[in-house]
């Protein structure tokens, strides 16, 4: 894994002239839950890219002016006088704007915007929408505040949209869900509100990221319709059951973090669809019930956390064998027991941690008084019958041809 897209660095390095290539560029990445910005998108980066036509550049610069200088209205603080070079018609030579060439080293037309980390405060303004060559636009950590413009659907060539860590507010944009190329959306650290809209999760997007700020009712039931590699809805206000869809989803999936939400229920069995994914994170909601066997089919998983919950149950000799774990945790939920495998957890220097549950005999678990009733005793989780041994290979067939969007 890598803190920069390479991917990004190489398209800017091929397609950008010399001169812009002073002002860093942040790649399309972020899985992580803390800073804005940093881990990584694990999925592709640009592609496609749009190859303005001689004809048009003069005229594609011009308007790119315009609506440059636009913006640069609308921007009330430049601290870092990142704006002081958005000076004549030169656009191309705008800290931050990237162009690409025609021949011999003509511009041809903006095709990407990167001011992170500039400090800007200001609103977006809906000349922007002319850029339609542009292919991301990162404007992660700054102090946009307000919302997009309705116009930012005329971006037919935006790829990337990362508006991480700045001051937008209202119901999720729906705008960017008619950006028709859009593969990477970044919205964490806002105070975006309200219910995520279904159409999310119908979109082709490879990239999902709505942590972090104030979004509540429940997960769409289409959740398994998105194709995303990553998926991250931590540390909202969503509530409910997580969607059984969730088994249906491509199983290209890589990281999935639901933390710190309200959500409630069973870990749908489906989960055991995701042999691909490496990180599992439903910390810090009110899950309950047993862990469905299918976990154990995550070969790939690393970090698997479900602390923070009411859990019970055993947990399975099965998930503590998976071969690529590296941090399993179980923390501050009612577990009953461990397996042999999970003893040996400490031995394979697997970070374990199963303090507060009820597991007789062991150190730091809960007071007998908080284990004489176990939350969700009555709770019936479903699960489809599986071969014992669990056979992971037709598990696929088994849960595709049972599961459906109402089952609880």
């Amino acid at each position: 894994m890598m803190e920069k897209s390479w991917l990004l660095a190489f398209f800017l390095f091929l397609h950008v002239s010399p001169r812009e290539a002073a002002f860093g560029v942040s790649g399309g990445v972020g899985v992580g839950i803390g800073n804005a910005g940093s881990g990584v998108w694990i999925g592709g980066g640009i592609s496609n890219t749009p190859t303005p036509s001689p004809g048009s550049s003069v005229s594609n610069l011009n308007s790119a002016y315009a609506a440059l200088q636009s913006w640069k209205s609308a921007i009330t603080d430049d601290p870092l006088k990142v704006l002081d070079t958005w000076v004549g018609t030169d656009v191309c030579a705008y800290k931050g704007v990237f162009c690409a060439d025609l021949q011999d080293d003509e511009p041809g037309s903006v095709v990407g915007i990167d001011l992170n980390h500039a400090n800007l405060q200001g609103t977006l303004v809906k000349e922007i929408s002319v850029l339609t060559d542009m292919s991301l636009l990162h404007l992660n950590s700054n102090r946009f505040s307000g919302t997009l413009p309705d116009t930012f659907r005329d971006l037919i060539s935006l790829q990337e949209l990362d508006l991480s860590n700045n001051h937008f507010s209202g119901p999720f944009p729906t705008v960017t869900l008619y950006i028709p190329n859009l593969m990477y959306l970044d919205l964490r650290f806002n105070s975006f509100s309200g219910p995520i809209p279904e159409d999310v999760f119908n979109k082709k997007l490879d990239a999902i990221f709505l942590n972090n700020n104030q979004f509540d009712s429940q997960i769409p039931q289409n959740l398994g319709n998105s194709p995303a590699s990553v998926i991250n809805l931590a540390n909202n206000k969503l509530s409910g059951n997580i969607p059984s869809s969730f088994g249906l989803m491509s199983s290209k999936v890589k990281e999935i973090l639901f933390l710190n939400n309200q959500l409630t229920g069973c870990i749908p069995q489906g989960v055991g669809l995701f042999t691909e994914m490496q990180v599992l994170d439903v910390s810090y909601n009110s899950l309950m019930g047993h862990l469905p066997d299918t976990i154990s089919c995550l070969n790939q998983i690393e970090v698997l956390n479900l602390a923070h919950n009411k859990l019970s149950g055993q947990v399975p000799e099965l998930v503590c064998s998976l071969k690529s774990l590296a941090n399993l945790t179980v923390a501050y939920n009612f577990f009953s027991g461990l397996s042999q495998d999970c003893a040996k957890l400490f031995f394979r220097n697997v970070g374990f941690d199963f303090s507060l549950n009820c597991i007789p005999g062991r150190d730091m678990q809960r007071p007998q008084p908080e284990c004489s009733v176990i939350p969700g005793g009555g709770l019936s989780c479903l699960r489809i019958p599986s071969p014992q041994p669990l056979i992971c290979g037709s598990l696929a067939e088994t849960l595709e041809a049972n599961l459906s969007p109402s089952s609880p």
